[in-house]
């Protein structure tokens, strides 16, 4: 009795193994299939452009020898003081805190050499307009060869989404640099974009007013180019007041900056768009109807040289410049980290952003490059 007792026993032990292993196997393959299928799109898309940061503050952080121009200038420095660290991962957390503790995290970023994974320009000429056009419009043009003010002869994506239905009306761009509106060809596309003297095109409330009036006070710095700010709280008012679906911010200290030889106010605009970055994405999250429902891009328009001589510069004549970096987070990005053994192109911004709010840029513009790799899909399904 005792021995057939022992076999009953374990030929149920058995079945009940077996009967829970099916059943854990089933809710696994149920899972993949569920997590195979592409997720909801957002609702929302900001993208966000700092011009011509390099890819190693980025990567790696501040670099030394561009502190000072000597070991005590250097360690006397206030941004050695503010942004070193004893590594590379400690220091792009300084000077970009929301970059690396959030959107990295949470979303996927392209171009760390350290990776094997290059981002870069194509058209050739790693100047801001043509970086821009190929941005927006999803190809590069050679007929786009200057910085000179003339309306985009391409269709840019904000232009396309600005046609439609649920955008119309819904698509904004600011920016202090006077191109802006050249650039995605403002006039044709019928939206909105603050630029130059008027960060808020058409100001309806006195903080909207106040705003414009501010930006009338600051000194002019730069020809056809002004501080962040006032673009950084019209952008932040226009999400709030004016509700857009699509919102395009572009950041330009930093390109001034380093045409001025200033590391230091170079390195504090790139933690300022940290910031700023920061206080959209906290914006959106705490406000209805774009809370878990957008999706953001980081950019920039190209790099810069590689060393002492030639950080400062860009275009034709330093190759380095060709070398940029793409990140995107929120729904329709999974969660995916620094990408390795990746190739990506400003050109696929584009694509990449229609993607993320349910759309297809390349059904009107054919020529435009594909949307970055695994965009669109939940991140379960990317588990290889």
């Amino acid at each position: 009795m005792l021995l057939h007792s022992e076999s009953a026993g374990m030929a149920y032990s058995f079945a009940m193994r077996k009967s829970i292993a099916t059943v854990v196997a089933l809710t696994l393959g149920l899972a993949a299939i569920g997590a195979a299928a592409p997720g909801p799109p957002a609702r929302n898309v900001i993208l966000i452009t700092l011009d011509g940061v390099r890819w190693q503050e980025l990567f790696n952080g501040p670099e030394r020898g561009l502190l000072g121009r000597d070991e005590k200038a250097i360690t006397e420095s206030s941004s050695y003081k503010r942004f070193w660290r004893d590594t590379a991962e400690a220091r792009r957390e300084a000077l970009m805190p929301f970059f690396w503790t959030v959107a990295a995290r949470q979303g996927q970023v392209f171009g760390d050499p350290a990776r094997g994974s290059l981002a870069h320009v194509t058209n050739g000429l790693w100047f801001s307009y043509p970086g821009y056009s190929e941005m927006l419009a999803g190809v590069a043009d050679p007929r786009v060869d200057s910085n000179d003010a003339i309306p985009n002869p391409n269709v840019t994506v904000l232009e396309w989404l600005n046609r439609q239905p649920g955008f119309r009306g819904r698509v904004a761009a600011f920016g202090g640099w006077t191109v802006l509106s050249s650039i995605v060809a403002a006039a044709r596309g019928g939206f909105p974009v603050g630029e130059g003297n008027r960060p808020v095109p058409a100001p309806s409330s006195d903080r909207e007013r106040a705003i414009n009036d501010l930006t009338n006070d600051l000194p002019r710095l730069w020809n056809g180019n002004q501080v962040d700010a006032p673009y950084m709280q019209a952008a932040l008012e226009c999400l709030r007041e004016r509700r857009p679906r699509v919102l395009y911010v572009m950041l330009g200290e930093t390109d001034e900056w380093a045409h001025e030889k200033r590391y230091d106010r170079y390195l504090d605009a790139i933690y300022r768009g940290d910031r700023f970055i920061r206080t959209v994405w906290e914006t959106v999250q705490r406000t209805p109807g774009y809370a878990n429902a957008t999706a953001l891009i980081l950019a920039t328009d190209h790099g810069r040289g590689d060393a002492a001589v030639d950080w400062t510069d860009h275009g034709q004549k330093v190759p380095a410049a060709e070398r940029t970096w793409i990140a995107v987070m929120g729904p329709g990005a999974p969660a995916l980290g620094v990408r390795a053994s990746s190739t990506a192109s400003a050109a696929q911004v584009a694509a990449t952003l229609a993607t993320l709010v349910g759309e297809d840029f390349r059904r009107a513009v054919p020529a435009a490059t594909p949307a970055l790799p695994d965009i669109g899909v939940r991140a379960a399904a990317m588990v290889r």
